[in-house]
């Protein structure tokens, strides 16, 4: 049985903006991981690992998932803390 997890992906340390972080992504868990003996990388037999689905919304990524019968795990975005700063906080304290 096929294992994969369903997440929103966070904005990389190289955006200042939320542009790209609307879509939902289904990613398939490695089933076996090995260890390459000439190179010592992290290598797999499967290929499934490799592919990422983009969906629009969550539920289109749990309703694919449960059509194609793939045991899934949800994770939830963590919500963005917004601390309102001023300039002149600088000279006030």
């Amino acid at each position: 049985m096929k294992k994969a997890k369903i997440y929103k992906p966070n904005k990389t340390a190289m955006q200042s903006g939320l542009g790209k972080i609307d879509k939902w992504i289904l990613e398939f868990k490695t089933k076996d991981p090995t260890r390459n003996p000439l190179m010592g990388w992290e290598s797999s037999s499967d290929t499934y690992t490799e592919l990422k689905l983009e969906f629009t919304t969550k539920e289109l990524a749990i309703t694919y998932a449960k059509k194609n019968k793939i045991d899934f795990e949800v994770i939830e975005p963590k919500q963005r803390k917004i601390v309102k700063k001023s300039y002149a906080d600088n000279f006030l304290n």
